[in-house]
């Protein structure tokens, strides 16, 4: 009995001093980025559903001082792909879509290619649609409310970039175009959808599509430039839509991968889909799913999705064979967390 006593004591003896020096390496990857009096982060580290790392530095509010917390509220930019993709997926189990559906099925006055550009296109942004993030003239709509249907009007008519299914080029029209054809088979809004049927199956309590005018509690303010900050830029959350405009934090970013990992949302069957490393015509890999991109960090799988919006940079990364999810959320656009959270991810990989 006390061989075994001495053992157990021993045992958590070791598993503290492991936990004590992973925080201390992750800690050292971060401060120099993220120092006290400037913008900052949020960290959290999970490994078989376990939190190994959760912390903030910096600040949320540089005019209020007011320092960053952990469960305070972020724009997440374009990891808001994943929300849509999903969605998608779910309408395609629920009968109501096919993937390698045509998109003038659902917006017959789609011009160009629309006979030929799929569901399937614009989930691995390869339609060849052109990005209107890239155009010119976004600038004269950014701080305009838009219908979807007048947003897909702005750059419908553009010249294609390639045909599709050719080339992989990351392209935000496509997941516009998907929140539209979303809308239009539901006959729900964007944001009632994917409130209804993730945010609350889900339990994300703390995730939203984005508002100016609504009191978010926690909301963290975005800032722009390096050393001398200011706020960013407004944008209406109208423009990235179905693209960039989801808000969260990192315990809800969380509940989102078990959300994901244990199939709440689909079947393990209809899981599986986003996760596939898809291919161009010719065959060769683009290193993209659905809504998120398909990479190796030490020669583990992951499936990883950064996100960058006016003010604001995201990124997170899950690891399947060990259950690793990192998620790094920050509150200036001059300041990703990527590079940091890949490397936490990199610790925690045996």
């Amino acid at each position: 009995m006390k061989t075994i006593f001495k053992f157990l004591i021993l045992l958590l003896i070791f598993q503290t001093g492991f936990a004590q020096n992973l925080e201390t390496k992750i800690d050292s990857l971060i401060p120099a980025s993220f120092k006290a009096e400037n913008p900052g982060a949020v960290f959290l580290a999970v490994k078989k559903g376990k939190v190994v790392y959760k912390k903030a530095f910096g600040m949320a509010d540089l005019e209020m001082n007011v320092k960053m917390e952990p469960e305070f509220i972020f724009e997440i930019g374009s990891m808001t792909k994943q929300f849509t993709a999903v969605s998608i997926l779910i309408l395609a189990e629920q009968g109501k879509l096919k993937l390698d559906d045509q998109i003038t099925k659902f917006i017959p006055d789609y011009p160009m290619q629309g006979n030929v550009i799929t569901i399937h296109h614009l989930l691995t942004h390869t339609s060849g649609i052109k990005d209107f993030t890239s155009m010119k003239s976004i600038k004269n709509i950014a701080r305009e409310d838009l219908s979807p249907k007048e947003l897909v009007d702005f750059f419908k008519n553009e010249p294609m970039d390639f045909k599709p299914g050719e080339q992989y080029k990351y392209c935000n029209s496509g997941y516009v175009l998907l929140g539209y054809i979303i809308e239009k088979i539901s006959g729900q809004s964007y944001e009632e959808f994917i409130s209804q049927h993730i945010f609350q199956k889900a339990g994300m309590q703390n995730t939203s599509y984005a508002s100016h005018e609504k009191i978010v509690k926690n909301r963290v303010s975005g800032y722009r430039g390096k050393g001398n900050y200011v706020n960013t830029n407004y944008i209406s959350f109208s423009i990235p839509y179905a693209s960039g405009s989801i808000m969260s934090n990192v315990d809800d970013m969380l509940k989102w991968q078990y959300a994901i990992s244990n199939h709440k949302l689909l079947s393990a069957s209809f899981t599986e889909k986003a996760f596939i490393n898809y291919s161009l015509n010719n065959g060769q890999q683009i290193d993209y799913g659905y809504g998120w991109h398909i990479e190796k960090i030490k020669d583990k799988l992951v499936h990883d999705h950064g996100g960058s919006i006016f003010g604001f940079k995201s990124m997170g990364v899950y690891e399947p064979s060990q259950q690793i999810y990192v998620i790094g959320l920050s509150n200036c656009d001059c300041n990703s967390p990527t590079s940091i959270t890949k490397d936490i991810a990199a610790l925690l990989i045996d």
